[in-house]
C-alpha cells in the first residue's frame, strides 16, 4: 500500500485535465474536528480506503456551510435552485495508490432536487433537512440551524461563529493543510462500486473562530461515538469557488 506524501497532497491542487461539469461556491465554512481512534475510522471504511492521519491521528469533522451559485456546465444559476446549505459529517482517508482524499458519512442539505441529484449521479449520502442560516454584517458572525427531516422534534443541530483573524492560507505541512486542502473525494454506489471525484479551487483562506455554539450530533445520525466535548480544532473560510469533475471508476478494491 502506497502511504501518501506531502508531495502527493500538494500534486492534488493542480487542475485535473478537461472540463468541469459544475460549478459551485462554498461559503462561511466552519470546520470542526475531533480526534477518533483511528480503529474507529477504519472500521467504518469500504474496502479500499484507509483512515489518513496526522501525527498517527485519525480526525472526523463537522463542516456546516453555505452552497451558492450551484449550475452545471453551460447552464445559468437557478433562483430558488442555485443556492441552499449544507452540513457533512466526513473523515480522511486515502487509496492503495496513497490518493488522499475525504470520505463523507453524511451531507445534509435543504435543497429536494440537490439531494436527488447528488444521490443519484455522485453516490453520495446526502439527506434532506430543514436548514437555516444568517451573517450579522457587522460582526461576521454565522448563526447555522440543521435538522434532518425524519428527525421530527429533535433540536436542531446549531452552530454560531464568527472569524476573529484576518484570512490566510495553510502552509503544507501543517495541520490545517492536512485537514482542509483536500481535493478528491471518495464515493461508494449502491453495488459497493468505489469511485473518485475531483474539484479544484484556490486553497483555502482560512481564520481563527470564536465558537459560541456546536453540535455533535451528527456523529450518532451516523453510528459513530459521539464525542461529548468540545471540538479538538476549529477554523473557518470566507469560501472558494470551484470547479467539479466528473466521476471515476476505481479499480475494484482488495484487500
Amino acid at each position: 500500500m502506497a502511504i501518501p506524501t506531502w508531495e502527493d497532497r500538494l500534486r492534488h491542487r493542480e487542475r485535473p485535465p478537461g472540463s468541469a461539469v459544475m460549478y459551485q461556491s462554498w461559503q462561511q465554512l466552519l470546520f470542526l474536528h475531533w480526534q477518533v481512534p483511528v480503529e474507529t475510522v477504519q472500521a467504518s471504511l469500504p474496502p479500499g480506503l484507509t483512515a489518513d492521519t496526522f501525527q498517527g491521528q485519525a480526525w472526523v469533522g463537522v463542516v456546516p456551510f453555505w452552497m451558492r451559485n450551484i449550475r452545471p456546465r453551460g447552464c445559468p444559476r437557478v433562483p430558488g435552485i442555485s443556492d441552499f446549505l449544507e452540513l457533512n459529517l466526513r473523515t480522511y482517508v486515502h487509496d492503495e495508490n496513497g490518493n488522499v482524499g475525504v470520505w463523507f458519512y453524511s451531507l445534509d442539505a435543504n435543497q429536494r432536487l440537490a439531494v436527488w441529484a447528488a444521490r443519484t449521479f455522485f453516490h453520495l449520502n446526502y439527506q434532506r433537512a430543514e436548514m437555516e442560516s444568517a451573517r450579522d454584517p457587522d460582526t461576521g458572525q454565522v448563526d447555522f440551524r440543521a435538522r434532518r427531516l425524519q428527525l421530527g422534534t429533535v433540536p436542531p443541530a446549531h452552530f454560531r461563529y464568527s472569524p476573529t483573524t484576518s484570512p490566510a492560507v495553510a502552509s503544507p505541512g501543517t495541520f490545517e493543510f492536512f485537514l482542509v486542502e483536500r481535493y478528491l473525494l471518495f464515493a461508494r454506489d449502491r453495488g459497493g462500486q468505489l469511485w473518485t471525484g475531483r474539484v479544484f479551487h484556490p486553497p483555502y483562506p482560512i481564520q481563527s473562530v470564536a465558537l459560541a455554539t456546536w453540535s455533535d450530533q451528527h456523529f450518532s445520525l451516523n453510528g459513530l461515538p459521539a464525542p461529548n466535548r468540545v471540538p479538538d480544532h476549529v477554523v473557518m473560510s470566507p469560501g472558494v469557488d470551484v470547479e467539479v469533475f466528473s466521476l471515476q471508476r476505481q479499480k475494484n478494491p482488495h484487500r
